[in-house]
């Protein structure tokens, strides 16, 4: 799931990128809204989809409900998306490794 979940942040924030791209075209170059017909959907497929990972995720890891909102509220500004999942696979990594000096302090002992 977290392959998926990388995955589908990533999309999402590229294709937030070519929306903006297609948008710049057809708003500000005016030269047609070819970018804005192929991106919009496309976004919006990949919008939903990232927002599915973000609840099934949060499910399977046990996510605070802040957390879950902060992955949520990501979906919206460009490019948050992999922030956020950026920021997930650190909190992960940092939560595998080894915590000796505070099991060694709760239980007295070093066993």
């Amino acid at each position: 799931m977290l392959r998926l979940f990388r995955a589908v942040a990533i999309a999402e924030a590229c294709s937030w990128v070519g929306l903006l791209a297609g948008m710049y075209v057809k708003y500000i170059a005016q030269a047609g809204e070819l970018g804005v017909k192929i991106f919009g959907p496309v976004h919006g497929g990949l919008f939903v989809l990232y927002l599915a990972a973000v609840l099934l995720l949060a499910r399977q890891e046990s996510w605070s409900r802040a957390t879950t909102v902060l992955g949520l509220a990501c979906s919206v500004p460009p490019l948050a998306t992999v922030w956020f999942e950026r920021r997930q696979q650190r909190r992960r990594s940092h939560q595998g490794e080894p915590q000796a000096a505070t099991s060694v302090a709760a239980t007295g002992s070093r066993r």
